[in-house]
């Protein structure tokens, strides 16, 4: 009974806390700068994808993540249907369109 009334009267000091802070602060930075290097910059390319694929219109020339180069035929939430080559359309999933190309590439290729 008396070991527990002496280890109650011990406590903890207040530079125990510091010190237990101060042990945290390098785990925090390093997330910190996890954040900025990876999160922040790949959650910036997401939007400006979105984007992008929500201002895909009828006759824009895209390329997708397969590297099929086409003109777009057709809109909808979910898929894009591209001509490929004269007479030959696919379908493929809107999300897998990586970059718009401008007006004309296909020509010049």
């Amino acid at each position: 009974m008396s070991f527990i009334s002496n280890a109650f009267a011990q406590g903890a000091t207040a530079g125990s806390a510091e010190s237990s802070l101060m042990s945290f602060l390098p785990l925090i930075l390093m997330f910190a700068v996890l954040y900025f290097i990876m999160i922040r910059p790949q959650m910036k390319r997401q939007k400006e994808h979105r984007n992008m694929l929500a201002a895909m219109a009828k006759g824009d020339e895209v390329v997708t993540n397969g590297g099929i180069v086409g003109k777009v035929t057709k809109v909808s939430d979910a898929y894009v249907g591209l001509e490929i080559a004269e007479g030959t359309e696919i379908t493929v999933q809107k999300a897998s369109v990586t970059t718009i190309l401008p007006k004309g590439t296909i020509k010049s290729l």
